[in-house]
């Protein structure tokens, strides 16, 4: 069959406007993040809570939990390079999904021993399974859409939509029963559906059509000449020697890095001796005196901006100015994540320790309705974009959509329990997970809002959407900046009104929607095709150094706020942002000519 036929019957099955398959990969891509954010938003509380109590924890410090958790999140998106590889050498995409997914959720039933050991071993799990499974879900989408770029925005957006409808239920799910019933048993959870959503993705591949299979050799040559043609170059860019040591140096120096960081802090807390892979000093012209760590992580970030330079001037003239274009993006993409993941590490400590969360009487009563809706609202939209899916390839998958039906039962049984015996309790306590769901309840519910913006006329320029992103960013952290202000010098608990948090969740999400599916839509736009599922390895790089950028600075708050005030600690995430997204602004015309007219 013909690439344009097979494109066309791909097509034929609409769901709201896009292919059925697309649909398949939102519910895939659902349980994949139900089961980290739901370990996400359990690993920093379950961490440092204390360890008497009906459901104790390990009573970690701040700085030991989050410097754990930093190193987690960012190996999460530094492993996607590999598995980028792997799916477009040996794999092919839909298989590294699998494979992904069935690490993932080895490493979720390891979690649920709560053991030091099997936290180690579920975690490791988790970050090679993530690094097969996250790059490869969005390839598929850009091959999907290779011959559609008009509709990538609009397709990115609603399968963002996935993301955190995903990120909702495990939240929801997880944190709840995690923080109110058994760690074990929330850790546990988040591995059950990482299970299904396996099954319902492997049974539905009648819907692909060959898309995701493992490449043929005579596949990767055609690819490659088309490609070169497309480019206006004589040969392809091949990494050199110099490149491979390059990349080889910053990436093991990287990760040496990001590992030392959690031992040494965690040996520490424990009264052992400090345990610290670099244990020497260095005098640097400029720096002065810096720790063995630091020159190291200098070393990397040296080398990794030495390759990316050298491999992007080898390019033709608009493949090459695109990559920059990419490349200045991804610099961008390090500012946002450093402060948007916060949430899930000194956000969450601000609503464990310092948010009251207590609620009597009429408080109580109205939080619950308004709880109710939260919780089913929005899982009755999502459980609607499942029936149409249901209709639109039932004849075709039908495996697939009975395993899909079948989770979603147990999700409402699970639900429809929970708001029961929240009921059944005249005092209500939030659990300090739940002000997490605020930012996929937000993305539920503006995501179609956004998708519909981006295909319109007034749709902005990438350099606008990334400015915005940012300056929300940070507006959020201002209402936090505001509303700590009377918390005094050093304390370690306060009580201030939750009404700040959600309303820094909003401002959040709505920079979220600005900038991160708008940049993996950017990415697949500006890449040249051979090297798409690389480049989207490269892109969680930038996220990676984020997440460890977020986890080390996260890790300051009692520092910061010992010294100075919990105000000026989220001050410090107000103005970062604000400054960088006015920046990304006023580069819109460099952007521009940079992009050579891709939209």
């Amino acid at each position: 069959m013909s690439t344009a036929a097979t494109e066309n019957d791909f097509f034929k099955n609409g769901v709201l406007g896009h292919p059925a398959g697309l649909f398949v990969l939102f519910f895939t891509e659902m349980w994949e993040r139900f089961s980290y954010y739901g370990m996400r938003v359990l690993l920093v509380l379950f961490l440092t809570s204390s360890i008497t109590g009906f459901n104790p924890g390990w009573a970690w410090n701040r700085k030991a939990a989050l410097a754990l958790y930093g190193t987690y999140a960012s190996l999460v998106y530094i492993t996607p390079i590999i598995g980028g590889w792997l799916a477009d050498n040996k794999l092919g995409y839909k298989m590294a999904v699998v494979y992904g997914a069935i690490i993932m959720t080895l490493g979720h039933l390891f979690m649920a021993f709560e053991t030091e050991t099997f936290l180690y071993l579920g975690l490791l799990c988790l970050i090679l399974g993530n690094g097969l499974f996250k790059p490869n879900m969005t390839s598929i989408i850009s091959h999907m859409y290779k011959n559609h770029p008009e509709k990538k925005d609009g397709a990115f957006t609603l399968f963002y939509m996935g993301v955190n409808a995903g990120a909702f239920l495990g939240i929801l799910l997880c944190g709840t029963i995690g923080e109110k019933y058994s760690w074990s048993y929330g850790f546990g959870l988040a591995g059950i559906f990482m299970f299904l959503g396996m099954l319902q993705f492997y049974f539905a591949q009648p819907l692909f059509k060959g898309i995701g299979d493992k490449p043929s050799q005579e596949e990767k040559s055609e690819k490659q000449i088309q490609d070169t043609l497309e480019e206006g170059e004589t040969g392809l860019n091949h990494f050199t020697s110099v490149d491979k040591i390059l990349m080889y140096v910053s990436g093991i120096l990287g990760v040496l890095y990001i590992i030392n960081d959690p031992l040494y802090e965690i040996s520490k807390m424990k009264g052992l001796t400090p345990i610290n892979l670099f244990p020497f000093y260095i005098k640097l012209p400029y720096f002065g005196i810096v720790t063995g760590q630091n020159f190291i992580i200098i070393v990397a970030l040296v080398a990794f901006l030495t390759l990316i330079i050298s491999r992007i001037s080898r390019y033709a003239t608009v493949v090459r100015d695109r990559m920059i274009a990419v490349s200045i993006f991804a610099f961008f993409t390090v500012f946002f994540w450093a402060s948007f993941e916060q949430a899930g590490g000194s956000m969450n400590i601000f609503a464990k320790d310092y948010t009251n969360r207590i609620l009597v009487d009429n408080s109580a009563f109205i939080f619950k309705i308004v709880n109710t809706l939260i919780y089913i609202v929005p899982l009755a939209i999502i459980t609607w974009v499942l029936a149409k899916l249901i209709k639109a390839s039932f004849h075709k998958i039908r495996l697939s959509n009975t395993i899909l039906a079948t989770s979603f039962t147990i999700i409402w049984g699970i639900v429809l329990y929970l708001l029961y015996q929240e009921f059944l309790n005249d005092k209500t306590e939030i659990t300090a997970s739940w002000f997490n769901i605020l930012n996929s309840l937000y993305i539920i519910a503006f995501a179609p809002l956004f998708s519909k913006w981006w295909e319109s006329k007034y749709n902005p320029s990438a350099a606008v959407k990334y400015g915005l992103g940012l300056v929300l960013l940070g507006l959020g952290f201002g209402v936090l900046a505001f509303g700590s202000k009377d918390i005094p010098q050093g304390a370690m608990t306060a009580a201030v009104s939750i009404i700040w948090l959600v309303f820094a969740y909003l401002f959040h999400t709505l920079g979220e929607l600005c900038l991160s599916p708008v940049g993996l839509s950017y990415v697949s736009k500006l890449v040249p095709g051979r090297m798409i599922a690389m480049m989207f390895g490269v892109w969680y790089i930038a996220v990676a150094i984020g997440n460890k950028a977020a986890g080390k600075m996260g890790g300051m708050i009692d520092d910061i706020t010992g010294k100075y005030s919990m105000s000026t600690f989220f001050l410090i995430f107000t103005l970062i942002p604000i400054g960088v997204g006015v920046l990304a602004m006023l580069l819109n015309p460099l952007f521009k000519k940079l992009m050579h007219g891709v939209k």
